[in-house]
Order: structure tokens, then C-alpha cells, then sequence
């Protein structure tokens, strides 16, 4: 129960007692750093039923407070606020609740409640991974790990875009430039291979299209003349119709990507529980077109395609059925929300993560998914997210300058590696020691500095700031974590038991009103599916023990009695940062 809950109901006596009125919500916020207090009444509010003084009010509220309230041991009121401040006694009764549970501020999911299906990743089988990918697979990840905290039962799904001329344009590359090359005589992973012939068929595409522009094509007619496109094309329509040989090649090939790509998951420590195909999928909701047909929901045109006229919505006409009879996007998104839950009877709701580029698109998805009648369709939410920079630049992958992840995650170990070396503060480690942290510092560095912005937000990702060891970075609360581990060897008596302290010092009551905060901040963070929330907490915690650790001795403490509640105090400090981090998929070190 937080401070809030516990103060509400007495409060509301008090002021039924004192001047026999009933409010309906009583408005808290934090003490400010500068007055006494733990927790402060708005007065204001109070203002418009009762006719007094902001300053008699609170100080008649107060003394009912300390009067009758355990918790309550004083008070002093500012103008229109009523700072509260809260006993030691309170403070060491939750700490001595929460010091041995080591599932502290996480819920387990409730019997019979809807699951949450969050899909992330979805990539195109003819490149490797990405730095967007990367922020993708990232929050997708860590709101499926913050929603499984929280409460919530959660699948993880991505659907691959294997199909289309895309995949094509690879897959004919090959055939022409591949002397039959695989990923294991080339020594390259296959996403990475697959991803070379991507760039080098719009190499040989590019050529034949000034070849055809030299000869008095216009640039048009060029882009649909150009002999590599049209056969791109020819190899599609023999994938539709099911070609023995070009399907053979499709599912090798592929394969080769999806190897590739379990590596990089691998790497990046994320993980899936089912896959969907958009070679499977493709067709799915054409039936259901039908249906909304039926109930008038949707349009058909004299050509014979059909539309929905959102208009009256605030949004626009939009197709779902070609007049060829042929599925759009949005036709096999709708399907595929619906075989989802065919799927996973038990999912009330789902979380796509995906670019902002597609805000449109979802808002249209999920409004026809409402006119359809599908209950679950209140519950579909658009992890929408902006774009990943470098300092070098917006990303591009057609020329074969995309920001590959692969690439980026070794630079960041690389980077970790230089700047620890630097520090020189590895003596004793070997060299597996030194490789694991580096990597272990280097993911944890890009994958904070990603995650503790807004999800809304465009991203300018510097790796060399990344990992700093001070300031706002994963390295920074990874060594705070390492420094608390070598509090707890170092300590050389048993600190098991409830400590018997009664009077807390400023600072330690500081960090365990800190730690106090972290079942809420969950819940906050899975209700906005904002994993920056778990972030900038844990770095506010950080602080806060930093500046507890530079103000009162820990182990050089005279008083044993203090010493076992320090030791305690800063062993759940380090539970908690690294609870806090395995939501957002970061390791922590025992050293640094």
C-alpha cells in the first residue's frame, strides 16, 4: 500500500471530523527537496467546500494527523500545502517486508485474466538486422518483460515479411551473381549474405537503368524496362504459382537469413515465443472482408474493390480489397490480429511495436478491427517510436550503407573494451573475464541509452557517450551494482538478520522511500508500455545511494547495529537495480 492510500482514509475522517464535509479525492504529491516531509497535501482543493485559511486548515488537519495516524509522527504546512512527515518506524517496517523478497515490486499473473500478445522485430528476410532494428527488438522486448511484471500473462510474436519482390531481388541476384555461394563457404552469417545480393542486384539495376536512359528511355520507362526488374517480377509470379524450383531457392535462402538472424537475437538477448510468416498469412482476411460486407461495414465500387469510409471517424476512405480481388497491408493485418486469437484464445489485447511512420496505419487497423466487433480490438495499443541517427547520419539501406547491428554490437563491446582499458581497473581478470564484461558493459551501455528515452522520441545514438561510467548511462549504474557486490564480500558478518535499528539517518530513509517507489513505477511503466520510466528510476535510485555512500560510513561504521542495516540496505539496492535491469534486458556485473 502506497503513502497515499494509507493517508487517504484518515484524512477524509479528519476533515469529515473538523468540518463536517465529504471530499471525494484528496490530491498528493511529493515534498519538495527545500521543506520537511515525506509526502504533501494539496489545501486548495479543500477551499472551494470549506471557508478558512489554507494555513489554519492544514494545521488543523496535521494535528488530527499526528494525533491519531501510527504513521504520522509530524507536519508543517506551506502556504497551501501540507507537508507530511512520516515516522522511521514506517519506513523500517516496509524495509524489513521487502529485504528477503526477492520478487519485491513484481506480480504474478492473475488466474483467467487476458494475456497480452506483444510483437516486435518483424523484419524482411532479404538484409540483416538493422540500427532501427535495433530500438525495435529493444522496447518491444522490455514492454513484454514490464507487462509480465506488472501482472500480465504476455506472448512475444514477430510476423516476417518473407515474400514479395524484395525477396526476389535477392534471391535472383544470387542466381546471377552467387556462384552458388552459402554462408558457409563465403564464412559470412546469411542474413548478411542474403544482404549482399540485395545491394548488388540494385547495383546491376541502376546500371541497366542509365544503360536504358543513354539509349532515349526516359527514367520511367527505364525503371520498368530494365531486364533484371522484369525477371525479378517473373521469379514473383512463378512464387505465387508455386514453382518447385523457386520455392526450393525461396525456403534456402531464407533459412539462411532466419539462421543469421537467431544469431543477432542471440546477441542482442531477446526472445519469441511463436512467428508468424507473411507467406502464411498473406491471404488471411479476405474472408473477413466478406463478412463486413455483410453488415454493411464495409464498401463495395462499381470496379469491384471494396473500401471502409472512415470519414465520419476523423480519418479517410480506405481500400481493403483490390478490384483484382487481391489482399492489401491492411487487409492481412486484419487477419492476422484475428488468427492471433484463434491462436491464443486466451489474448485480450496486443502491442505492436512498431516505426512512427506507421501511426496512420494502426489507427485505421484498429478502428476497422472496433467496427468489426471483436472485443479484444479496445485493447490493441501502437508502440509507436521514432528514428535511431548516428552522428554520421540517417541510415540507408539500398546503397548497402545501413547501420548493421551485428556491427554496431561489436562496436560497442570494442568501445567498452578501449574505455575500461583506459580506467585501468581490470587487474586480476583473464582474458575471458575481461571479454565477457566488456560485453557485458557495451550491450548494457547501448541498450540503456536507447531505452531511457521516450519511445515517442527521435534518438541520436553516440556509442562513445553510451558508456560513459558517469551520468545517465547503463555503465554508470552497472558499476554502482559492482560496487555494492564488493560491499557485500567484503563484509565479514552475518547481516542476515532484521536489524535492530530505530532511528534512521537522512539519507537512509532517502533511498528506502526510493526503493518504496518501484512497485509503482512497474505499474506506470506497463500502463504506458514506456520502459524510459524503469530507466531514469533506476538512475534516480543510483543517485540516491550514491549520495548515501559518500555520506555515512557503510562497513567503517563504529555501531554494528548500523553496520548490519547499511549492508542490508545497499544489498536491496543492488536487487533492485538489477531486478529493474533484467526488465530492460541488461546484465549486471559482480565486478567492474
Amino acid at each position: 500500500m502506497t503513502l497515499s492510500q494509507i493517508l487517504s482514509a484518515p484524512i477524509e475522517k479528519a476533515i469529515h471530523s473538523l468540518f463536517d464535509v465529504t471530499i471525494d479525492k484528496i490530491e498528493f504529491q511529493s515534498t519538495r527537496k527545500e521543506f520537511e516531509g515525506d509526502i504533501t497535501m494539496v489545501i486548495f482543493p479543500l477551499l472551494k467546500v470549506i471557508k478558512s485559511n489554507p494555513v489554519e486548515l492544514g494545521n488543523k488537519i496535521g494535528a488530527y494527523l499526528v494525533e491519531n495516524v501510527a504513521e504520522v509522527s509530524n507536519f508543517n504546512v506551506v502556504s497551501g500545502f501540507l507537508n507530511i512527515v512520516i515516522s522511521d518506524q514506517y519506513y523500517l517496517d516496509f524495509f524489513h517486508d521487502i529485504k528477503d523478497n526477492t520478487q519485491f515490486g513484481l506480480v504474478s499473473p492473475k488466474a483467467n485474466e487476458p494475456a497480452v500478445m506483444v510483437e516486435y522485430s518483424s523484419p524482411n528476410t532479404n538484409k540483416p538486422l538493422h540500427l532501427g532494428h535495433v530500438r525495435n527488438n529493444l522496447l518491444g522486448f522490455s514492454v513484454a518483460e514490464i507487462l509480465k511484471a506488472s501482472g500480465k500473462k504476455v506472448y512475444k510474436t514477430q510476423i516476417i515479411n518473407d515474400r514479395g519482390i524484395h525477396i526476389c531481388k535477392s534471391m535472383l541476384a544470387w542466381q546471377k551473381f552467387g556462384n552458388g555461394q552459402t554462408p558457409e563457404t563465403s564464412g559470412l552469417k546469411g542474413d548478411k549474405l542474403v544482404g549482399n545480393f540485395y545491394v548488388a542486384f540494385d547495383k546491376a539495376y541502376k546500371e541497366e537503368i542509365n544503360q536504358l536512359m543513354s539509349e532515349g528511355k526516359s527514367e520511367e520507362e527505364a525503371k520498368k524496362q530494365a531486364p533484371i526488374i522484369l525477371e525479378a517480377q517473373e521469379m514473383l509470379l512463378k512464387w505465387e504459382a508455386g514453382d518447385p524450383d523457386v520455392m526450393l531457392l525461396w525456403k534456402t535462402m531464407n533459412q539462411w537469413v532466419y539462421d543469421g538472424f537467431g544469431t543477432t537475437y542471440t546477441n542482442l538477448g531477446v526472445d519469441f515465443d511463436s512467428y508468424y510468416y507473411e507467406s502464411n498469412t498473406y491471404l488471411l482476411g479476405k474472408d473477413v472482408v466478406q463478412i463486413g460486407l455483410e453488415k454493411g461495414i464495409f464498401e463495395k465500387d462499381p470496379d469491384g474493390s471494396v473500401w471502409i469510409d472512415l470519414t465520419p471517424d476523423g480519418l479517410d476512405r480506405k481500400i481493403v480489397l483490390r478490384s483484382d480481388g487481391t489482399a492489401v497491408y491492411m487487409t492481412q493485418d486484419i487477419g492476422t490480429a484475428i488468427q492471433r486469437v484463434k491462436d491464443f484464445p486466451d489474448v485480450g489485447g496486443m502491442v505492436y511495436t512498431v516505426g512512427n511512420e506507421q501511426d496512420y496505419h494502426f489507427k485505421v487497423l484498429f478502428l476497422i478491427l472496433q467496427k468489426l466487433g471483436f472485443d479484444w480490438s479496445k485493447n490493441l495499443f501502437h508502440l509507436s517510436y521514432g528514428m535511431v541517427d548516428l552522428p554520421s547520419g540517417k541510415m540507408k539501406s539500398r546503397e548497402g550503407t545501413v547501420v548493421d547491428a551485428d556491427d554496431l554490437m561489436n562496436e560497442m563491446t570494442e568501445t567498452a573494451q578501449k574505455i575500461s582499458e583506459e580506467l585501468g581497473k581490470l587487474e586480476g581478470y583473464s582474458a575471458t573475464e575481461k571479454a565477457k564484461l566488456y560485453n557485458t558493459i557495451g550491450m548494457g551501455a547501448l541498450k540503456y541509452y536507447i531505452l531511457k528515452v521516450d519511445p515517442k522520441k527521435r534518438i541520436l545514438f553516440d556509442p562513445e557517450e553510451s558508456v560513459d561510467f558517469a551520468g545517465n548511462t547503463g555503465p554508470f549504474i552497472q558499476y554502482t551494482y559492482a560496487r555494492i557486490q564488493s560491499i557485500i564480500r567484503k563484509a565479514n558478518f552475518d547481516f542476515t538478520e532484521k536489524s535492530t535499528i530505530s532511528v534512521l539517518h537522512e539519507k537512509e530513509k532517502e533511498l528506502v522511500k526510493q526503493l518504496e517507489l518501484y512497485p509503482e513505477v512497474i505499474q506506470n511503466a506497463a500502463q504506458n508500455h514506456s520502459p524510459a520510466l524503469i530507466a531514469n528510476y533506476t538512475y534516480d535510485l543510483v543517485r540516491e545511494y550514491n549520495s548515501f555512500y559518500q555520506a555515512v560510513p557503510i562497513l567503517g561504521s563504529n555501531d554494528s547495529v548500523e553496520k548490519v542495516f547499511r549492508v542490508q540496505l545497499s544489498k536491496k539496492v543492488a536487487d533492485t537495480i538489477a531486478s529493474a535491469f533484467q526488465l530492460l534486458g541488461i546484465q549486471v556485473p559482480e565486478r567492474m
